[in-house]
């Protein structure tokens, strides 16, 4: 039987851990986890982070609110299981909470939250974050086939949106400065100046 870890202080950082792993630990830090490894997440973003947040929710929510698809906010676990892999193993090693994610498939969704790639996620760039979104996370979303991938630079008050090809990479189209509308959903288009404003 494993053993509940209520101190992350009983981690090994350097380790290498699981889903199952990351069931037991009941400690007030908030991690995610990219291919076993642990990232440790702010505690608390900051004002400006939560405003744009609200805002971005508010409008997709607003969206999707009479269709098939499910908006989900952070705190919100989305497992993403390797390429392949059987998920029912349950040797999966990479659970992660975007700030927002959009789901379109039902069957991906459980009590525990999203079991494979979302459709849409939506990252906010905070000075602590920065690194691991950009690199870490953007190769893993590519790898684990979400469909749109949106960087928020709010220091630039900008949107970086990269869009999944045919081959499975993901094609960067130009920053959005005042409009952005999606590609996987054309009909949702968000007025910038008012989520940055």
């Amino acid at each position: 039987m494993q053993t509940i870890i209520k101190d992350i202080n009983q981690l090994d950082l350097d380790g290498t851990y699981t889903y199952a792993d990351y069931l037991l630990w009941q400690f007030e830090e908030r991690l995610e986890l990219i291919k076993g490894k642990i990232f440790k997440m702010s505690p608390a973003p900051s004002r400006t982070h939560q405003t744009i947040l609200g805002k971005l929710h508010l409008t997709i929510g607003l969206f999707f609110r009479n269709h098939f698809c499910q908006v989900f906010l952070a705190p919100f676990d989305v497992r993403l299981p390797k390429k392949n892999q059987d998920a029912s193993d349950g040797k999966i090693y990479t659970v992660v909470q975007p700030d927002i994610c959009i789901i379109c498939d039902e069957a991906k969704l459980d009590d525990k939250g999203c079991l494979g790639a979302p459709d849409l996620i939506i990252e906010i760039l905070s000075p602590g974050n920065s690194k691991k979104e950009m690199d870490n996370k953007f190769t893993l979303y590519e790898e684990c086939g979400v469909r749109e991938y949106w960087l928020v630079e709010p220091a630039e008050n900008a949107v970086f949106m990269y869009v999944l090809n045919e081959e499975g990479k993901y094609i960067g189209r130009k920053p959005a400065i005042s409009k952005l509308t999606s590609s996987i959903f054309p009909e949702l288009t968000i007025d910038l100046e008012e989520v940055f404003g």
